[in-house]
């Protein structure tokens, strides 16, 4: 019998069992992949290094995130910033000085049109309430539109409203007409602003962890030992208030029937996707229920590519890229702090992530590497290595980086989100009201959620 059982081994699981254990409470944490750390993930290179499959940048801002690198004994060094970035819009490529942001030069019609729709997003994003976006002023019909009609309303030029969609993708990894406003407008001002969310100095894509991100997820779990079960997926949940607990059944890597946990409470940290999919007995109440069925994750394939050296800093480029022209229309240099081997990682989004998903591997690798060639010459066409992770066919994720609310959801099942079912708790990246869906929100969530727990017990 234990005081609870944390069902998933990513960052806000793992924190909440760190929480709870370090005040005396046994728990058990059940983890489906045959690791830790959920949608942070790496993968070793042949001739030595890494990369990052999943999450990786923090920024200014993320307080929780820095403070558990320093308590982990990691380190933070800054993501190459030094040279001009590709900016790709309306089929002109231009270079811009990185203290410029991603803003190209153009037409003062398109400027103009740019600034006034970035400062009334702004305007409206300040006005969301983060712990209840449905009461906020215009709430409701601010969520029965998508993202895409504020567009198309607000924005006068084809290359204003450009900026905005492929923001859309950057940030949400789907399309701008698969997003509520509201949602868009809460996420922004959870993360800051919709430019510290875009932005590398600064901005949320600033530091990245030495030795990668994932070192996070491993040192917390190592002093938790065998309280952490891997190859666990959790398929029924019992929680009848009539027994003495929580009852969480479990199916093993070969497919039988693994252990059976029970405990005073659960916590359940997986995408709302997933969290949904687990088998309630008696079932979930309809209105926790029909909001997992509307909160999908988002459409994206990472993709790195591996080079000797990180041959566009000799061109006074700095990696990064912002492009209309997909499939790849942002680029980051991912190379380590000493620039050996360089290192280009890009990613397809949304439409295009949904679409490269059903080609073969040659064919992406081919669209990648080309997409890399037009922004950075031809020596991008002969990587040493390619490697790509397909988060949407990640069985224990199904999309990335997380889940975005449609239209009507936050007006209809929003409270629905954060509040307990008896003695069943919700945590995890999208329930956090700060820095919604970041590496930072799952921290926040998961000890938030582990205060709540060690309260009801």
């Amino acid at each position: 019998m234990f005081d609870c059982a944390i069902i998933g081994g990513g960052l806000a699981g793992l924190v909440a069992a760190r929480y709870l254990t370090e005040r005396g409470q046994n728990v058990v944490v059940l983890e489906a992949r045959d690791r830790v750390g959920g949608r942070v993930e790496n993968r070793a290179l042949p001739g030595g290094g890494y990369v990052e499959l999943g999450g990786q940048w923090i920024g200014p801002g993320q307080t929780r995130m820095y403070e558990l690198v320093t308590e982990l004994g990691l380190a933070t060094f800054p993501t190459w910033n030094e040279g001009a970035i590709v900016v790709q819009l309306g089929g002109k490529q231009t270079r811009v000085a990185s203290h410029r942001g991603a803003t190209p030069k153009l037409n003062p019609f398109v400027l103009a049109d740019l600034a006034q729709g970035l400062a009334r997003f702004d305007r409206l994003a300040r006005r969301v309430d983060l712990d209840r976006p449905w009461v906020g002023p215009r709430a409701e019909q601010l969520d029965g539109q998508t993202f895409e009609t504020w567009i198309r309303r607000n924005l006068r030029t084809p290359l204003g409203r450009e900026y905005f969609r492929v923001a859309t993708e950057a940030v949400f990894s789907t399309q701008s007409s698969d997003l509520s406003m509201l949602h868009a407008l809460f996420y922004a001002r959870s993360g800051s602003g919709l430019e510290t969310l875009l932005g590398t100095d600064r901005g949320a894509q600033q530091d990245r962890i030495v030795g990668g991100s994932w070192q996070i997820s491993e040192r917390m779990a190592e002093p938790l030992g065998d309280r952490v079960h891997l190859g666990m997926a959790v398929r029924r949940i019992e929680h009848d208030d009539t027994t003495a607990g929580v009852t969480v059944r479990t199916t093993s890597t070969d497919g039988t029937d693994g252990p059976t946990f029970t405990a005073d409470a659960v916590i359940v940290t997986l995408p709302p996707t997933l969290a949904g999919r687990i088998d309630y007995a008696p079932a979930l109440p309809s209105w926790r229920d029909q909001l997992t069925q509307r909160l999908p994750a988002g459409s994206v394939i990472k993709v790195y590519a591996v080079y000797d050296e990180p041959f566009w800093r000799r061109d006074g480029l700095n990696g990064q890229v912002g492009s209309d022209q997909g499939p790849v229309k942002v680029v980051f240099d991912n190379s380590p702090p000493d620039g050996t081997p360089g290192i280009l990682v890009g990613f397809l989004e949304g439409n295009d992530g949904r679409r490269f998903a059903r080609a073969t591997l040659p064919e992406r690798r081919d669209a990648v590497l080309g997409c890399f060639a037009r922004y950075f010459g031809d020596a991008a066409l002969r990587p040493l290595e390619y490697i790509e992770r397909d988060w949407m066919a990640e069985q224990y994720s199904r999309g990335c980086y997380g889940a975005h609310f449609t239209p009507g959801v936050w007006s209809g099942f929003g409270h629905a989100l954060r509040t307990p079912v008896g003695r069943i708790h919700w945590a995890g990246a999208e329930c956090s009201p700060v820095w919604n869906g970041y590496m930072e929100g799952a921290v926040r969530s998961g000890e938030a959620t582990a205060r709540e727990v060690l309260a009801s017990m």
